[in-house]
């Protein structure tokens, strides 16, 4: 996928945009860990460090993401909402994520507690972005019902572990990149890390078993060119 589009260069790095771009969109597109890209780079004559292939994917995936999420045409009105453990040099935090009805991952935020106070914290920065959706979908845990009740009791909750299906799906993706890389090392890095990593599925996985053979080429058509659209933007 490395475009031979004319780009401009990005000031003070050596290798020329498209190459940085496709380092960061086989990273986060794939369960790769950063010395598989050094590898698939190295087949291509593309000699570079697994460390600099860190450094891209910390600066320029943040910012992919922030796009991909800035021309997001508007979710669905019923949003799924989920939390899941996650051990960082053996303290536990939350992961809590929002799908919409569609599967798309709404957002994500790193929570070192599990309460009423992290719910309506989550809650309020989703609404921020999205506005008030017509249904929540949630588990059992009480603190959703206790957010709901104090930030948009208008909404239609439906609380039941059997409902909230979407959500925890979306979980297995981080379970398989926690593995690869080893466990995250901070907080901040597993918030950077999913963030760029969720935003990267919303355009490049759509529902396959939903499209034609047709449809789906094109879908990955229209996902190339938006990420080459998104490179031409990385700022340096």
């Amino acid at each position: 996928m490395i475009s031979h589009i004319s780009q401009p260069r990005l000031k003070g790095f050596r290798f020329p945009r498209p190459i940085i771009s496709y380092a960061v969109w086989a990273y986060h597109r794939f369960a790769l860990s950063l010395r598989d890209v050094e590898d698939l780079l190295a087949e291509r004559g593309i000699i570079v460090s697994y460390e600099s292939i860190r450094m891209w994917c910390q600066r320029f995936g943040t910012q992919i993401a922030a796009k991909i999420r800035r021309d997001r045409p508007v979710p669905a009105d019923k949003w799924h909402l989920d939390e899941v453990v996650i051990s960082i040099r053996g303290l536990k935090h939350w992961l809590w994520r929002a799908v919409d009805a569609n599967g798309d991952v709404l957002e994500i935020l790193m929570q070192s507690r599990r309460n009423a106070h992290a719910a309506k914290r989550f809650l309020m920065k989703l609404m921020k972005r999205w506005g008030v959706p017509r249904v929540l979908v949630t588990d059992k845990l009480r603190s959703y019902g206790v957010a709901v009740r104090d930030l948009c009791p208008s909404v239609d909750h439906r609380s039941h572990k059997g409902l909230n299906n979407r959500s925890e799906a979306s979980h297995r993706h981080t379970r398989r990149r926690e593995k690869i890389m080893g466990r995250f090392k901070s907080p901040r890095q597993a918030q950077r890390f999913l963030s760029a990593h969720d935003q990267t599925a919303t355009i490049f996985r759509p529902n396959r078993h939903r499209l034609s053979a047709t449809s789906y080429r094109q879908s990955r058509t229209d996902a190339f060119s938006l990420w080459n659209n998104y490179a031409a933007e990385m700022a340096a």
